[in-house]
């Protein structure tokens, strides 16, 4: 009997202890804790209160979304042999796009990674919906004009946010290509 009542008091003060309560105010009991899993779980949840002035100044429409333009650059049908030619054009084409993303034309630009059936290198996202628009400022580009790269362009649908991670892109980048 002695050892059930040790056993007891032991896992009854296991429990009591593993329970942490705030300091009370004004004589009044606390109230447990909340782990900060907790609460970083609650915030996880809540939804961001809507912001009209953003969306309005983003372009959106009632679903925080917009049209943009996809160009899709795909290998042109020159091929430069000379490095340091093909070097001043790729300078130049980034450079472009760096000009383009200052203007707010551009919303993202990149390489792909991998060789692909369609022979897609790489990809803009124009922040218009003009088609016409986006091949004129396409074709701004020194590699395309050169012939290195050709390009197809179609409508896109995104969240009109998309413009804001330039901002950052910055911050997190330590060099330049």
């Amino acid at each position: 009997m002695m050892k059930k009542i040790a056993i007891l008091c032991v896992v009854s003060l296991s429990v009591i202890s593993c329970t942490i309560y705030t300091k009370g105010e004004d004589g009044k009991p606390g109230v447990p804790a909340k782990s900060a899993n907790a609460e970083t779980s609650s915030k996880k949840d809540e939804k961001p209160k809507f912001n009209q002035e953003l969306a309005t100044s983003l372009g959106a429409d009632k679903y925080g979304m917009k049209p943009y333009t996809i160009v899709m650059l795909t290998s042109g049908s020159v091929k430069i042999e000379d490095k340091a030619k093909m070097g001043e054009l790729m300078k130049g084409h980034m450079a472009n796009i760096g000009k383009l993303a200052d203007e707010g034309k551009i919303v993202v630009a990149g390489p792909f990674l991998e060789k692909n059936k369609e022979n897609y290198r790489g990809m803009f996202i124009f922040n218009t919906k003009s088609k016409e628009e986006a091949e004129q400022w396409v074709k701004t580009d020194p590699a395309l004009q050169a012939g290195v790269f050709s390009y197809e362009i179609f409508p896109w649908y995104g969240s009109a946010a998309l413009p804001l991670y330039l901002k950052h892109h910055d911050e997190i980048s330590k060099e330049n290509p």
